[in-house]
């Protein structure tokens, strides 16, 4: 294994931080002064470095452009108000990373590159940390296979990286989300659950022809009868049914283990609200909003964090939610924000310090 103290690191000269201004900012957008890089051959990972933030120079024949063996992570660090830099939850998006990784038959990361090498990384750019509400600096861990040579097999080199991106909100307004019954995101026995790259690459297709319609995302169904709810894009759901908070189970491995859900659920928990973790059809979800019984809509996840929904439509049946008038969620966003700014207690050890 990598030693901690064998992370090489080479600072840029002059930061771009200081033409940039960290208010507002998309996702994705722009990125920090440095990243993370190490290299797998010979059934081993080589020594990792940190160096300045620039471009990739990739054989065309590289595996992963090929065959598909990418996967990633999406993990964020703020700041609390007292200004010390944080990672929230890194070691379960580290022990997600490596089951994606065994599912695309990929190396595992070992701890000293990924969570060392993630917290020297944040450490050397931590001024790239917006301290505002809902900003937050995106974490970007990500592995794709290096192989260069055609051949349907797994790769024999890797590569993998983090780098770093100050984000203001995902989703700034409430969403409008449409039920998807034509494209299927994932089936039993497949890769649903793994965070790899042609998920997504497979789902960009739905969400397109969904904006065109008006709405900003599409609620994934099962591949068979396209009416057992999944999740939405890439948040997890929650329905509140008649008090209590609904979000279809993991069983099946087609969905993300998602970190946020899994924070989610203990705060609702907290806060003595029922919480199932169940198959959820969209038979029984149309039939317990004409009995009004449906309050709330709301997805999660590390990007968009907690996401109210104001719309969800299925066939000609559309439901409405008045998202200011919710309230479930909007409190889990409290409690969620008071840990992060070191207001609440953080009793579950989800502060990773700097």
């Amino acid at each position: 294994m990598i030693d901690a103290f064998e992370i090489q690191v080479t600072k840029v000269g002059e930061s771009k931080l200081k033409n940039l201004s960290l208010e507002n900012l998309p996702f994705g957008r722009f990125f920090t002064d440095h990243m993370l890089e190490a290299e797998y051959e010979n059934g081993e990972w080589k020594l990792a470095e940190i160096k300045p933030y620039q471009p990739l120079l990739l054989d065309p024949s590289l595996a992963a452009l090929h065959y598909g063996q990418a996967i990633f992570e999406g993990i964020k660090a703020y700041k609390t108000d007292a200004g010390e830099p944080f990672i929230f939850r890194p070691y379960d998006n580290y022990r997600r990373f490596n089951r994606s990784a065994a599912r695309m038959n990929m190396p595992e990361v070992p701890e000293e590159i990924f969570i060392e090498g993630m917290r020297q990384l944040i450490n050397i750019d931590s001024n790239w940390i917006p301290a505002k509400p809902d900003h937050s600096l995106y974490i970007r861990p990500f592995m794709f296979a290096t192989d260069t040579m055609l051949g349907v097999k797994p790769s024999e080199t890797y590569k993998f990286l983090i780098i770093l991106s100050p984000t203001g909100p995902y989703y700034a307004q409430p969403m409008k989300i449409a039920v998807e019954e034509k494209y299927t995101r994932a089936a039993p026995g497949g890769v649903g659950f793994a965070k790899n790259a042609g998920n997504y690459g497979g789902s960009l297709i739905a969400a397109t022809e969904a904006k065109k319609l008006g709405y900003d995302q599409v609620l994934w169904t099962d591949p068979f009868e396209h009416k057992w709810l999944q999740e939405v894009g890439m948040m997890n759901v929650f329905f509140v049914i008649d008090n209590v908070a609904v979000t279809p189970s993991l069983e099946e491995g087609t969905i993300l283990e998602g970190v946020t859900r899994d924070t989610v659920i203990t705060l609702l928990k907290e806060m003595g609200v029922k919480v199932e973790e169940r198959r959820i059809s969209v038979d029984e979800l149309v039939e317990a909003h004409k009995a009004g019984k449906v309050s709330e809509i709301f997805g999660t996840g590390t990007a968009a964090v907690i996401s109210p929904i104001k719309e969800l439509k299925y066939q000609d049946y559309v439901m409405e939610f008045d998202t200011d008038k919710v309230t479930t969620a909007p409190e889990v966003k409290r409690r969620l924000t008071a840990i992060r700014e070191g207001k609440a207690e953080d009793t579950y050890n989800w502060i990773f310090k700097i």
